[in-house]
């Protein structure tokens, strides 16, 4: 159904628009925390630390000459855990922020 200007005979009222708005700001901040970057190379980082230094905790005594004497996959997978523990502690501490609804929309809305 549509008027002579090629419009839908739907109408919204501005409280439906508003409350459709604020629904979508809503998963937005949500979809935002959730792939915060922080999150995705701190838990990678991690993973790989675990792994590597269970692989260093386990080398012989033949792969640790290889690297003239020094256990590089214990080292290497302590400082990837430490590096992955950074990233998720500084998302802890400084979570991302919620987004502030612009200027326009208020003027708007007034």
């Amino acid at each position: 159904m549509t008027d002579d200007s090629g419009h839908s005979g739907f109408h919204y009222s501005e409280q439906d628009v508003q409350r459709e708005v604020t629904e979508l700001q809503g998963r937005s901040a949500t979809a935002a925390r959730i792939f915060d970057l922080r999150r995705i190379i701190g838990g990678l980082f991690v993973l790989y630390g675990i792994i590597v230094t269970i692989t260093g905790i386990t080398d012989s005594q033949a792969e640790i000459d290889k690297a003239q004497g020094i256990n590089i996959n214990l080292w290497t997978g302590i400082g990837m855990l430490l590096l992955g523990v950074f990233f998720l502690v500084w998302l802890w501490l400084r979570p991302t922020p919620p987004p502030v609804p612009s200027v326009e929309g208020e003027k708007e809305a007034e």
